[in-house]
């Protein structure tokens, strides 16, 4: 079941052997596994870890039983890195699936407001929360954009590219169409809850990699 496709997982697979065995319980028929990178990320970040495409995709090869390693990743087409990342991962022998990030523009223009009005904050503040600020919070929010207008900057940018439904998609295909049986996904997303439940209900393996603090409740609880 498991072969290591390189010298080094060879080594770490007869220095860590009981982690083997416990994947290949999770591996233990016909397998997919759906990596959702803009969720791996932050992890990596807040972990302190690295996180190799190539060397995962190596380990996970190792598998005979995997029969597809789906990678979801946006593309910037104004960023020559973010263009080449997503052919290297396509030639690596990932299943990659891709689309253009958007790119939206956030006003933080506050100089045609009261010091005291949330329009602006509300773009980026949640009702409930900024329903419960007190005037002064919000004054003191407005002065710090009009500080940010004073050195030329009128809006924010934030980038936008969610997979979360060609995921649910695919996993809902690759069980009703090509005999998958055990699902294991490479994210928190809440998104995922129902998409999952219905793998479990109908007697589906799944299994989610995910951090600590970093997974929806309702996954959790599925």
């Amino acid at each position: 079941m498991f072969k290591p496709k390189t010298e080094r997982i060879k080594q770490l697979a007869e220095r860590f052997p009981e982690r083997i065995r416990e994947l290949e319980v999770i591996f233990d028929k016909k397998t997919n596994v759906y990596i959702d990178y803009a969720n791996v990320r932050p992890w990596a970040t807040k972990l302190g870890w690295h996180v190799d495409p190539k060397r995962l995709e190596q380990f996970l090869d190792s598998f005979n039983t995997i029969s597809s390693i789906k990678f979801y990743q946006g593309t910037l087409t104004s960023d020559a890195e973010s263009k080449q990342f997503v052919r290297d991962i396509k030639s690596l022998g990932y299943d990659l699936t891709t689309k253009l990030v958007k790119i939206m523009r956030l006003s933080i223009d506050v100089s045609s407001i009261p010091a005291g009005s949330p329009d602006i904050l509300k773009n980026f503040i949640r009702a409930p929360l900024l329903k419960n600020l007190k005037l002064e919070a919000i004054e003191y929010l407005n002065n710090q954009l009009r500080e940010l207008n004073r050195q030329g900057k009128k809006y924010l940018e934030d980038r936008k590219c969610n997979f979360d439904v060609e995921i649910g998609r695919d996993m809902l295909v690759d069980y009703a169409e090509h005999g998958i049986e055990n699902f294991v996904l490479w994210s928190g997303d809440s998104d995922f809850a129902d998409p999952l439940t219905q793998l479990i209900e109908d007697g589906k393996k799944v299994a989610v990699f995910a951090t600590a603090r970093r997974i929806a409740q309702n996954l959790v609880n599925s």
